[in-house]
């Protein structure tokens, strides 16, 4: 027996193994493994992640147009802020990500229109004019 007490005479190797002394004798056989068990997971087009509402707005922004995107559910910031910065790219404008909101300086409401339905959402236009083009 060792000098000490709590510890055992045979202390085991680092790489011991604690089931190395168990068998799977006597179990019934398991189902066989595939590659992958789980359907792959459709592209973020092909999935309906909900419906965003898209307005313009210019109260209280000194007169400016703003466009706002809200209605936002299940994604978190990250991916809010991703969706801003393709915004900001493709509409050649600044924007933020304010309140779980996204707004997008200018009236840039079919630009962010095109790149929510690219991500997989269903935008709609909400507030008079928005969507319609002026006549001229």
């Amino acid at each position: 027996m060792s000098e000490n007490p709590r510890q055992p005479a045979e202390t085991p190797g680092f790489g011991h193994n604690p089931f190395s002394g168990l068998s799977s004798q006597g179990l019934p056989p398991g189902a066989p493994r595939a590659e992958s068990a789980a359907p792959p997971r459709p592209a973020a087009a092909d999935r309906n992640r909900g419906r965003v509402d898209i307005r313009r707005e210019t109260g209280n922004r000194g007169g400016k147009t703003v466009t706002v995107v809200s209605g936002f559910t299940g994604i978190g910031g990250p991916e809010k802020d991703a969706l801003a910065k393709k915004m900001r790219a493709a509409c050649g404008c600044g924007g933020t990500v304010k309140h779980g909101r996204i707004e997008i300086q200018g009236d840039q409401g079919e630009a962010a229109a095109r790149i929510l339905r690219e991500a997989g959402f269903r935008p709609v236009f909400t507030g008079g004019g928005l969507g319609q083009k002026p006549e001229t």
